[in-house]
């Protein structure tokens, strides 16, 4: 896979220098939970530095003090992750007004504290790529059709469902699950997310990043 993104990041480099001053080329990286969409985003922004900016999905999860108002909380917290407790509208919202403005002001989000951090990332037009990423980026659904649209280009990351559940386990165990509850969540969550993004996804890449090997 590094070698795949590093070769993947020489590419970017090279489109970087025909990107005229002032104007951006915007990325939309899609891929089931622990598919390496966080490992290729590292990976670029070490080749592209300064020129490349990372905005995640993730910074628009709603806190947890948001889930527990949900109607149905109980739900909302097993489901977390899932489309449904992201603030897509606002994701919607503030990338549209980035695109035209090319500024903006982003969360970011830690998975030890388990909620996003605001105004952590910070979009300038000295940035030539943004990279939005994130697990529903190519869904068929709204808003996630109209976020697909600000998109240059859309790349989906593909890897053996096996392989990235494996790892979501060991992201779980990492912030504090045994194996077993981190296994029941992945079974429970992770993996029904999985499929969904499969499912909808292959359709809408412009580029589909094969990992399989």
């Amino acid at each position: 896979a590094l070698e795949i993104y590093n070769q993947l990041a020489d590419e970017l480099y090279e489109k970087s220098k025909s990107i005229a001053n002032g104007s951006q080329l915007w990325i939309g990286l899609a891929g089931a939970p622990g598919s390496g969409k966080s490992t290729l985003a590292s990976t670029l922004k070490t080749h592209l530095k300064e020129l490349f900016v990372i905005i995640p999905l993730d910074g628009y999860h709603y806190y947890r003090s948001e889930l527990g108002q949900m109607k149905n909380s109980s739900q909302a917290y097993l489901r977390r992750g899932s489309p449904f407790t992201f603030n897509s509208q606002k994701f919607y919202s503030d990338l549209a007004k980035a695109r035209k403005s090319r500024i903006g002001i982003f969360p970011s989000f830690d998975h030890h504290l388990k909620d996003p951090i605001e105004k952590a990332i910070q979009l300038s037009t000295d940035h030539k790529i943004v990279l939005v990423e994130g697990n529903y980026l190519l869904l068929n659904s709204e808003p996630w059709c109209s976020i697909r649209k600000l998109f240059d280009e859309t790349w989906l990351l593909d890897i053996p469902s096996e392989v990235s559940n494996d790892r979501v386990v060991k992201r779980h165990i990492s912030t504090g699950m045994t194996e077993s509850q981190a296994l029941e969540r992945v079974r429970q969550n992770d993996d029904i997310n999985a499929k969904l993004i499969a499912k909808e996804s292959f359709f809408n890449a412009d580029k589909v990043i094969n990992l399989c090997d």
